[in-house]
C-alpha cells in the first residue's frame, strides 16, 4: 500500500513516496521541483515510480497549481485528497472560528509537530512555526487544542516592502547582530528579529495561558536562518509537513482495515 504525500507552497513542490500509510514507514523516494516546472514531473521523477495506492497532499498555491499536479498524477490510478483544516483530526482540535478556513498547510504541521511530540512522551504545549514566503505561529495546548495563530510577512516579503516604500534602502545581503552599524546588517537584523518577537510573544502567550513551558518547533526553508537568532531554544523539522500528512493517512487508511 505505497502512499504519495504532496506538499505544494507558493513556489515549489515537494514530494515523497512511502511504503505505506504509517507514520513508521520507510520512504522509497522523494523530490523537489519550483512550480513552473510541474509539468515535468509525469514524464520525469514520477515516471518510474511504483503506483501509490494513496495520495494526501497540501496545497496552499491555489486551484489552478492543484489541477495542474492532478493532471501530472493521471499516469496512475489513483484519487487525489486534498487536506481540508476540519474541527477536529489525528487527535487535534481545531479552535479557528471557521476550522476550514485555517490554511491546510498550518493544521498538517500542527498534526505533525504534537505527533512528534507525545511519540516522545511529551504531553505540553506547543508553538509551531513555519518560515517561508508568509511566516505562521500557531498555538497548541496539552490537550491537542489549537488556541489560534499569527500571520506575518515572511523575510523576504518585509525587506521588499522596505525596498519599494523607502528611498534607498535595497534588499540586504547583511547578517543578523545584535546592534548593526550599517544599513544592509540594519535591514537584515530588523526583519529576523520582527519575526522572533512573534515567536517569543506567543511563546509568553501560551506559557501564560498554560502554566507550562511550551515546546517551540520550527520548520520551512528559512528556519535555519532565524533558529540561532531565537531566545530560548526551537526544535527544527525539516519533514514536518509530509511527518503531518502520514499521521493524517494512518488515521484516514491504515486504521481503518
Amino acid at each position: 500500500m505505497t502512499f504519495l504525500a504532496i506538499d505544494v507552497g507558493n513556489t515549489r513542490l515537494k514530494w515523497a513516496l512511502y511504503e505505506r500509510a504509517h507514520t513508521a514507514s520507510r520512504k522509497l523516494a522523494d523530490g523537489v521541483e519550483f512550480l513552473e516546472h510541474i509539468e515535468s514531473l509525469g514524464e520525469g521523477p514520477w515516471a518510474m515510480l511504483p503506483a501509490p495506492t494513496h495520495m494526501l497532499g497540501c496545497v496552499v498555491a491555489g486551484e489552478a497549481v492543484k489541477r495542474r499536479v492532478q493532471e501530472q498524477m493521471e499516469l496512475w490510478d489513483v484519487a487525489p485528497n486534498w487536506v481540508v483544516a476540519s474541527a477536529a483530526e489525528a487527535g487535534l482540535i481545531n479552535g479557528y472560528d471557521h476550522p476550514a478556513r485555517l490554511g491546510p498547510d498550518r493544521w498538517v504541521a500542527m498534526i505533525g509537530a504534537r505527533h512528534r511530540l507525545l511519540a516522545r512522551g511529551e504531553r505540553r504545549p506547543m508553538v509551531v512555526v513555519m518560515v517561508g514566503t508568509a511566516v505562521t505561529v500557531d498555538a497548541v495546548d496539552a490537550d491537542g487544542r489549537f488556541l489560534g495563530g499569527l500571520i506575518l510577512p515572511g523575510h523576504g516579503i518585509m525587506l521588499r516592502a522596505l525596498e519599494s516604500g523607502t528611498a534607498g534602502l535595497h534588499v540586504p545581503t547583511g547578517v543578523v547582530r545584535p546592534f548593526p552599524t550599517n544599513t544592509s546588517d540594519a535591514l537584515t537584523s530588523g526583519g529576523t528579529y520582527a519575526i522572533v518577537g512573534a515567536v517569543e510573544c506567543m511563546r509568553e502567550h501560551l506559557r501564560a495561558h498554560t502554566g507550562a513551558r511550551p515546546a517551540c518547533i520550527m520548520t520551512g526553508g528559512a528556519g535555519w536562518k532565524m533558529a540561532p537568532s531565537m531566545a530560548e531554544d526551537v526544535e527544527l523539522v525539516e519533514s514536518l509537513i509530509f511527518d503531518g500528512l502520514l499521521v493524517m493517512a494512518e488515521h484516514r487508511w491504515s486504521l481503518q482495515k
